[in-house]
């Protein structure tokens, strides 16, 4: 009998605090439990004030409640990784190399924000990698409220990296040298249709089956059904975020690192229509995906009789994935994953 589908829960709070060696050693070995087998973790005792997330959340409806003009404002162009995505404009599937029938047909809003190359000034970092943020005049908490969850989320994607080091054997600040300038990105994502705003077409999508491409992603998100992630089964399976609880997922960089020991899965959004309308659903995801000038190859804890990844930097990897999601462009370095999507869609 197969074991029923079942996000692990972790408790960090042995790193964000003073936690002993021991219970530090218990969470590292619990987090390399599930990052072996579901790839996405429950994450409790982060230490996010709920104060600011709840800044955050309405500083979201802020922004997302202005007319569909005003956001198109701050659209960017699809190379730079800032500002307003309207709905239809992207395809998370081509970041894997699939191509569906309308190309562009994820159904989300999205905003981004990220590391700016004034965040590092004494470093000469490339704009077209780190470009400065838009913010919007018209929501006037957004900032605020944004920045500063995104610092929290920061520090917890930092945090984790730190227990990563204990969990795979390497020497305790491992990581800090390939993410001290990270390439970070905040998108928040809004699920909603304006009334007369799109219609319910058969390919409605409200995100297309993708891995996240970086080190590892926090997920803050409603309570609200649609967030799917392929189990190993073969089948996908609903998440849903525990009471104040962060998830967790780790990214294709953090594959190839650890020579997917550690997996990198796949999910996507089915958004969940009810009388001919889609109930709202808010989520915001850091990217935490290292310097952007940093090799990523497989770790000596993990290279066992060898690895199928050549070394690659996380520009090289990034720019092929945003290439497909935001430009268009299928990815064709992402064969593995482009084999499990094709192998759920025909065992569905």
């Amino acid at each position: 009998m197969s074991t029923p589908f079942r996000v692990p829960t972790v408790d960090i709070s042995p790193y964000v605090g003073a936690g002993s060696a021991e219970e530090r050693a218990a969470t590292a070995a619990a987090f390399d439990e599930a990052a072996r087998t579901v790839g996405f973790v429950q994450v409790v005792g982060h230490g996010v004030p709920a104060a600011v997330t709840d800044a955050f959340a309405a500083a979201l409806d802020q922004f997302f409640f202005l007319p569909l003009e005003v956001k198109r404002r701050y659209r960017t162009p699809p190379e730079v990784n800032r500002g307003y995505a309207p709905p239809k404009t992207e395809s998370l599937s081509l970041s894997l190399g699939l191509a569906p029938a309308n190309r562009m047909h994820d159904f989300f809003e999205a905003f981004n924000i990220g590391a700016a190359v004034s965040d590092f000034p004494g470093l000469d970092l490339p704009e077209s990698d780190y470009p400065e943020n838009v913010w919007p005049a018209e929501a006037p908490e957004f900032r605020a409220a944004v920045s500063a969850y995104f610092d929290e989320a920061s520090r917890v994607a930092r945090t984790l990296t730190s227990m990563f080091s204990d969990a795979l054997g390497l020497p305790q600040g491992f990581f800090e040298r390939y993410t001290d300038h990270s390439l970070d990105v905040l998108r928040m994502n809004n699920y909603a249709l304006e009334p007369g705003g799109l219609e319910l077409d058969g390919d409605l999508t409200g995100m297309g089956e993708h891995t996240d491409y970086g080190i590892v992603t926090v997920l803050w998100a409603d309570q609200v059904a649609g967030l799917q992630v392929l189990g190993r089964d073969g089948g996908w399976h609903d998440v849903s975020p525990d009471d104040g609880a962060l998830l967790i997922n780790l990214g294709d960089l953090m594959a190839r690192w650890t020579n997917e020991r550690w997996m990198s899965t796949l999910h996507r959004v089915k958004p969940p229509i009810v009388d001919g309308t889609i109930r709202r659903r808010r989520s915001a995801a850091f990217f935490h995906d290292g310097n952007i000038d940093a090799v990523i190859e497989t770790l000596p804890t993990c290279r066992g009789d060898g690895s199928p990844y050549p070394p690659i930097t996380v520009g090289e990897h990034i720019r092929a994935k945003l290439a497909g999601s935001r430009a268009g462009v299928a990815n064709a370095d992402a064969e593995r994953e482009a084999a499990r999507v094709l192998a759920a869609q025909a065992g569905a």
